[in-house]
């Protein structure tokens, strides 16, 4: 099985706007939706759980009734108040539950391996996205699940195109780094779910606060995770500059 964990807690501090970024409309649709009806419509992504602040549950499970039910031709309002709910407006059966934010990316992430790990096998597969990265491929998709079959994890990465530099102050350049051994990551990130749930696990209760990206457990518990190739409209929404430039690919 295949779960896909969507981290949807965050509240967009850097775009200095009382409405976290993920939540915010585009085209007519909060952000969020993009890459949720991703990966709901894909046929290899088997459950989703998400991570969300409760405040903002009931606005995610309420967009996709609707969502569902105009695909299927029934009112929802008019089903949910008649106490109602056909089964096509349950997030296609998919949605396995919310899982509470932690205060830290990587503590969001444990909570909802946590939640995980009460429905799914070790040997089930995790796929990692942010609902702020809304361009979400089902290309994307397939080759981060076909990229981990024979390795513990995949993650795609995009080669650095700048000169990279070191600076151990931050004032002045120390050395030039290889760049051709540098790249970025990207999410989704993939993992085999119970090497993974114990890569976290053991960070507990200190060190996971020290976590920067979702690979770095993996990578410190020995776990083989395979590169592929990234997509450069694959980006996180983070700034007002990456929101308009999301919005100018939509309008396209």
């Amino acid at each position: 099985m295949n779960i896909a964990l969507i981290l949807s807690g965050g509240t967009g501090t850097r775009m200095g706007v009382d409405v976290p970024k993920q939540y915010m409309e585009v085209a007519g649709r909060p952000i969020f939706t993009y890459c949720v009806e991703s990966l709901l419509s894909h046929d290899r992504i088997d459950a989703v759980q998400v991570v969300a602040d409760p405040l903002w549950q009931k606005e995610i499970l309420g967009w996709y009734r609707r969502r569902t039910a105009q695909k299927a031709g029934v009112d929802a309002d008019r089903e949910a108040g008649q106490g109602r709910e056909t089964d096509n407006i349950l997030w296609e059966k998919k949605f396995r539950g919310f899982s509470a934010p932690g205060e830290t990316r990587q503590l969001s992430i444990y909570h909802g391996l946590e939640d995980i790990m009460e429905y799914a096998d070790d040997t089930d597969y995790v796929f990692i996205h942010d609902a702020a990265r809304p361009l979400l491929s089902a290309e994307i998709i397939a080759d981060c699940l076909d990229g981990a079959l024979d390795h513990d994890g995949a993650m795609p990465v995009l080669p650095m195109k700048d000169t990279v530099y070191y600076s151990r102050s931050g004032n002045v350049v120390d050395r030039l780094l290889d760049r051709s051994t540098i790249y970025a990551g990207q999410a989704p990130e993939v993992f085999l779910l119970g090497r993974y749930y114990e890569a976290n696990r053991s960070l507990l209760p200190d060190r996971i606060w020290e976590i920067n990206g979702s690979t770095e457990p993996a990578v410190l518990a020995g776990m083989d995770i395979a590169m592929i190739p990234g997509d450069e409209k694959n980006f996180k929404i983070t700034t007002m500059a990456d929101l308009e430039r999301f919005r100018s690919i939509i309008d396209k």
